[in-house]
């Protein structure tokens, strides 16, 4: 490797990450921890890394101290493991710091987590991010033997998206600028959190949005698994998006895809579902009330934003506003589960918050709120619950009950 090149990427970088100018995410990083970060493509993980360097700048370390590489970067084409090494030789000739480390796009460079696991060992301080298609979470935890955290890296949340429009959200601009934030709620609703979208004006949303999926699925799925069934697959992602308010289990996905033309078995759904969530695109949600047995084979799938579900559906209301919770929940690392007898069904349930939500688009039917309530009085009876909320559109109100008070809330407010 030319040294005299790595020397000047080593000071062109530390020029570069001080003045990315960024949104902070509201992820706290300790100082004490190396991290590698883990997210659908395109959600901010580089942006998250940039976001740690600012901030060690702003604790008052130099930018002599950070020594940060884009594997992408034409100028390392072709390094290897071996290779390194002379990355950390050619700092030490400029500087006399230890650096902490960042390493974007680390996939790249075959081998690269032994190269990390040695650096941890070293008592360096260490970021990692890498595409999905080389790089999963559960895969990290285990090559990385416990040196690392895996901090997961969503798509913005509401409020966030808020602060990327220039929309404060304290208690005196919710109630002042409420109209301007309601009108910013239907393009966040509809096509998700992805910050770069932000770019994208009217059907060029779409576009980007069925680009990236694009890249999900051919790059993170089809050809990252090896997988001969691609027509399986891709059937079995739209009944999924289809049917995301619905349980499902691994056999009745297998007939139904089977049933279109594409013959497979549950086995292989089952390990198809797998391959979707280890690449960030579906998350599932269990049973609360179900024996082991079917936990394990009969859940709710969701897509991790809004936006890619959206490029399956023709009505997307009602199935937007439930995945819209689910993603919510997610995002605020609570246990939830559905709820699901012959008698009652409740679409979230929070054990350790004593909290049933209800997804609902509009309320304003009698008939509706009837069943909506309904379901949540039965739940009641059966499971020790204290907080009672129906997320709905655009509805606000709160209803009193002989077995508790239920808040109507609307989406745009419940997702801060």
């Amino acid at each position: 490797m030319d040294r005299n090149r790595i020397h000047e990427v080593i000071l062109e970088n530390q020029a570069f990450v001080k003045n990315v100018p960024l949104l902070r995410r509201d992820i706290s990083l300790s100082p004490a921890f190396n991290y590698i970060f883990v997210g659908i493509r395109r959600c901010g993980k580089s942006y998250l890394m940039y976001q740690r360097i600012q901030e060690l700048l702003a604790a008052g370390h130099s930018e002599e101290e950070i020594l940060y590489f884009n594997f992408e970067d034409d100028r390392l084409d072709g390094i290897t493991l071996s290779d390194l090494d002379t990355l950390l030789q050619c700092y030490a000739e400029l500087f006399e710091h230890k650096p902490f480390v960042f390493l974007d796009e680390i996939q790249i460079v075959e081998g690269w987590e032994k190269f990390a696991r040695r650096l941890a060992d070293n008592k360096y301080s260490v970021c990692v991010t890498g595409s999905n298609a080389k790089m999963l979470s559960k895969e990290m935890a285990t090559v990385l033997g416990g040196r690392f955290i895996v901090q997961d890296v969503f798509p913005f949340s509401f409020k966030e998206y808020l602060s990327l429009l220039e929309i404060k959200t304290d208690a005196v601009s919710l109630v002042r600028d409420k109209n301007k934030i309601v009108r910013a709620f239907e393009p966040y609703f509809c096509y998700g959190g992805l910050p770069e979208l932000r770019f994208a004006v009217g059907a060029e949303k779409r576009m980007w949005l069925s680009n990236l999926y694009n890249k999900i699925y051919f790059g993170d799925l089809i050809s990252r698994y090896k997988i001969r069934n691609e027509g399986a697959v891709k059937l079995l992602i739209k009944k999924i998006a289809e049917s995301v308010r619905q349980p499902s289990s691994y056999a009745r996905l297998a007939n139904i895809v089977s049933s279109c033309g594409s013959k497979v078995k549950s086995e292989s759904i089952a390990e198809y579902i797998r391959y979707a969530e280890d690449s960030w695109l579906l998350f599932h949600v269990e049973n609360f009330a179900a024996k082991l047995a079917e936990k394990e084979s009969v859940k709710k799938y969701y897509f991790i934003d809004n936006g890619i579900l959206n490029l399956f559906l023709l009505d997307p209301n009602t199935s937007l506003l439930e995945n819209f919770v689910a993603v919510t929940l997610l995002r605020r690392k609570k246990e939830f589960f559905y709820y699901r007898t012959q008698s009652c069904e409740v679409d979230f349930v929070i054990p350790e918050e004593k909290t049933a939500i209800q997804a609902c688009f509009n309320m304003s039917d009698p008939e509706t709120q009837k069943r909506e309530l309904s379901a949540l009085k039965s739940l009641a009876k059966v499971v020790p619950l204290e907080h009672f909320f129906v997320v709905t559109k655009d509805e606000e109100r709160e209803i009193t009950t002989d077995w508790g008070t239920v808040q109507v809330v609307s989406a745009w407010k419940w997702g801060m």
